[in-house]
Formats: C-alpha cells, structure tokens, sequence
C-alpha cells in the first residue's frame, strides 16, 4: 500500500487536508480533557501536515546524497525484498470464481472519491502476470516477495459455510510455487484490507466482533493449504489505515465517516476504535489459532505489520515534546501497547474514554506476545505541535482526540525534499521510530514490511519514467538507516521496498507510480524495470 500516505500503505498514506474540516453544525458540550490555554483556535491541522486554510508549497530541495552500502553490509541471512497487495496488482475483480470486497463496491458505487476515478478491476492484471512478476522479482537479485491474499478470492462469500473457492486455492498455489521455483521466498498477508463485500452486508465487517471468527476459518484455510510453503506470515496489513482511512475520514473502502468528513452514514467519534479493537482481536484468535495448530509442523513464523510516522516536536516546548509523544502513541501504540502490554496505551484511555473499547483479562492475556516478529511500514515523518484547545463540538474524531496539530513543514522549510506524493524523505525517522520500538516494546525482531517513494512526474513518456534516481537516493539513505539501527542492537530482519510495481494506490488511483517495475497501463500492463533497479541489483551482489 503506499498511503497518508499515510501512504497517510500500501501501502498507501494519502493527502486528507480536504477531509478535515470544522464541524460548524454540530452541538456544543462542554468538554475538557487538557488545561485550556487560549480561547482562540488556530487554522485547524490536516492529518497531512497542512494547516486547514493553508496552501503548502512544494520547495525544491535536493534529495539526500547517495550512500555506499550493499548487502555484505547487512548481517547474514538478512531479507530484501518487494510488496504489492492483492487489489492493487491482482485485478480479475469478477474471475476466477472471486466474490466482491468492499473495495469494489466503494470504487464502484463512490467513484469520486479515487482521485481519477479509477479502480482495481484490472489493476495491473497480476492474476494473469503472476509468473511476470516473479520474473522480475528475481531479475533484481530480491530474496523475497510480500503478496497478500484476496480473503473473498478463497472464500467468495466470506465464510466456510459459503463455500471454498478452488480456483483461488490453485491460484495463489501457482504463485507460491513459482516463486520457490525461482528461489523466492513468500510473505504472505492474510488481510489487507479487502474485507468480502458479503461480510460487510451481512453483519458490517470489522464493525461486529462476529468478523473475528470468519477471519479465524479464514486464515485456518490459508495455513492449511499454504502453510507447507510459506514460512512467514502477517495477519493484517496497517490495521491504523484500514480504521482511519476508512471509518474516521472515509476517504478509503468502506468509506464510513461522520457527516462533517463528508459522508452519509459512519461515526468517526467510535467506529475506528471498535474497528480497531476487532482487528486486535481477530489478529490474536489466528497467531493463538496459528501457534496451537500449526507452527509446530509447518515451522512458520507469524506477526503483524503496522505503519506509522516518526513525529519531531514542532519547537522545544515540553507541550510539543507531549504532543510528538501523543501523536506516536494514537499511531503506533494503539496497537504496540495491547500487543506487548495487553491494553491500549494510558493516555488514549485519558482522552477516549468510554469510547475506547475495553479487553477482558482473557483477551489481554491471549493478546500480549502474540507475534514472532512486527512488520514496520515506514515511508516519511511529521511536525507535532500542542493543540491546546479544548474541543468545543462534540463528538471528536479519532484523528481530533490526540490533540495534535500535524505539519511537514516549519517556517515554510518541509521535514524533507518532496519526492512528489506525500512522502517527504526523512530518513532520520526510520531509525527513531525503530530505536524507539526498540526501547519501548523490549526489542522484538522486526521486518521493514513497506518504505519506498513515488514518481515526482507521473506522466512522463516511457523511457523518461524509467529514470528514477530519486528512488535511488531514498532507498539508499534508509538502507543506511536501518544499518545505524541494527549496529545500535535493533533486531531488524528485513526491509521490502514498495512495491515491486507501479499499482493501483487506493484513493490516489493510477496517479502515483511507487513502482520498481514501470506498468504500461495503455499496452497490455507491460512491465518495465525502473533504471533504480540496476543499481538496487548492484547493491545486492556488493
């Protein structure tokens, strides 16, 4: 995914800033979590980084100089690899036996909310490439290939009792075997976000607790079927985007939110965090499910892959050092701290409330130390700066909770150079956010699950788009980043770059190219290596 990009995942974090807007017409209550210190509300902040009101130039900046590394400079055994998502590269949205996900029904039925009103129908025609794909994956020299799989591809209706697709089981077979074949080695994700339209008509998907049990068959499926290949798996994919996005600002599948965000049915004040807690949940009963059943013979691992930002203090002031640590803890610690610790991080429950959903002592207890390892999604970082006042509508938003005020740049300078997109390069952050782990979470091992950048020019003619020295450049300073990390005593294992190819970016569409294999959507979806992964091939043989 690449999101808010964030990017805001694929990985996809994308721009919200029209998303967030003052809720002029809902009712006043009298409200008071933090000490009120002005009466006076500044331009409120974007999830972006942008001030509400404020048009945030693009300054050109030089992109960080290149680094000299390669893979000898990484401990042995350590993974590189690509990513890529089922709906963004798959397409065969209605073959091969597939029932429909909620992301059909959003890009079909909410066509304005794609940036080009696009969707993944054909995607980039994966179903039908796979063995293209493969191809390329090892033309690079990669070790290895994160994919997910389409949940209503091997269950059309979402359940066992709707029955087993065989066609999906024989497709995602075929895949596996080739890549073994070509000495790749699969990651698999069970969710990324395409929860079977069935689901969500028949009891809501992620909103109903019942969607814990279906997942659990689900993944029972996959292990059984996969599992004697496929030796790592993640459970879900940015469980904070899939909330966020989709139920606090709606701007992803299913496109729930309160009608201040612009939508017609939602609830951003409770429904991303009883999203959230079912993820948890349903994440938890399939590495339980996974552990009891399967890993002792298979002799897989099993985690999870979260995104988040690195956040700096906007100034020096003990209010903005809280505030970045709020930020990071809404982000990354809404999900960090009930997997090592067994609840939601203290200040959440400050500031949420009763609209935080509670664990039982024996979910607690199945949820703390249920991962072999985190998948870190990291693309760029934020400013975070104190917003001190006191909400005077009622309710909030999961993102308005944390009271932060978020930007990318300060007096007018950004965090980083833009490299077109959302994605700022700070490659400082990469190492803070795992140093951070590192201390705060008692060291787990790590994979870099997702990090990469889009084209500053979309458009360009073929043998212009190719030319991609600033993916270069941002893969070479965060290679260099995690190899700080890793000398400082983080246990990071691996590091996927996103994505193998250019795919469709969710509510972006076709209008970002994160791709190390240019898509030549007007051609039969030809793929064609980006000039980036000579050098990327050079750097694994060094």
């Amino acid at each position: 995914m690449a999101l808010l990009g964030l990017p805001l995942s694929s990985c996809y974090h994308a721009t919200i800033a029209e998303s967030v807007r003052l809720r002029s017409t809902a009712p006043a209550v009298a409200k008071q979590h933090l000490p009120r210190q002005s009466r006076k509300r500044p331009p409120r902040a974007a999830v972006d980084g942008t001030a509400l009101g404020e048009k945030l130039e693009t300054i050109p900046t030089a992109v960080p100089a290149k680094v000299s590394l390669g893979r000898s400079s990484f401990p042995r055994g350590f993974v590189f690899g690509a990513a890529s998502a089922a709906y963004q590269v798959e397409g065969a949205w209605n073959e091969g036996g597939r029932g429909p996900s909620i992301w059909d029904t959003f890009t079909h039925n909410q066509p304005g909310k794609i940036q080009d009103g696009s969707n993944g129908d054909k995607a980039t025609d994966s179903y039908n490439k796979y063995k293209e794909d493969v191809k390329l994956t090892k033309e690079m020299g990669l070790d290895s290939y994160r994919f997910s799989i389409s949940w209503s591809r091997i269950l059309p209706k979402g359940t066992l009792l709707g029955g087993v697709n065989p066609e999906g089981i024989n497709y995602y077979n075929n895949l596996i075997n080739e890549l073994l074949k070509n000495g790749i080695r699969p990651f698999v994700t069970l969710f990324h976000w395409d929860v079977p339209q069935a689901l969500e008509d028949a009891y809501g998907g992620f909103r109903d607790h019942e969607i814990v049990n279906d997942f659990k068959d689900f993944a029972s499926i996959c292990f059984e079927e996969f599992g004697d290949r496929v030796k790592h798996w993640i459970t879900l994919n940015e469980p904070w985007s899939f909330s966020s996005m989709g139920y606090t600002f709606g701007r992803h599948a299913p496109g729930r939110c309160s009608s201040w965000f612009g939508c017609t049915v939602g609830d951003s004040s409770t429904e991303p965090y009883t999203v959230t807690h079912n993820q948890i949940l349903a994440h938890a009963e399939v590495v339980k499910l996974y552990k009891e059943k399967f890993q002792a013979t298979q002799k897989g691992e099993i985690g999870i892959t979260l995104n988040s930002m690195w956040y700096e203090p906007y100034s020096k002031s003990h209010h903005d050092k809280e505030a970045a640590n709020r930020a990071i803890e809404f982000m990354f610690g809404w999900y960090m701290d009930p997997l090592v610790y067994g609840d939601y991080p203290f200040i959440m429950r400050a500031l949420v409330r009763e609209r935080l959903p509670h664990f039982t002592h024996t979910q607690s207890e199945m949820i703390k130390g249920s991962y072999d390892f985190i998948g870190i999604n990291y693309y760029t970082s934020r400013y975070a700066q104190h917003d001190p006042i006191v909400q005077d509508h009622s309710p909030g938003s999961s993102y308005e909770d944390q009271y932060v005020r978020q930007f990318d740049s300060k007096n007018g300078i950004p965090i980083g150079p833009l490299n077109g997109s959302w994605v700022n390069v700070y490659p400082p952050g990469m190492k803070e956010l795992l140093l951070y782990t590192k201390k705060r979470y008692n060291n787990p091992k790590i994979y870099i699950t997702e990090n990469g950048t889009a084209e500053i020019d979309k458009d360009l003619p073929l043998e212009q788009a190719r030319e991609d020295p600033h993916r270069q450049d941002y893969l070479s300073v965060h290679f260099a980043q995690v190899q700080e990390a890793i000398r400082e005593g983080v246990r990071v294992k691996g590091h996927f770059t996103w994505s193998l190819t250019d795919n469709f970016e969710w509510d972006k569409g076709y209008t970002e190219r994160f791709g190390l294999a240019y898509i030549d959507y007007d051609n039969g979806f030809d793929r064609h290596l980006k000039t980036s992964t000579k050098w990327f091939s050079r750097f694994l043989t060094t």
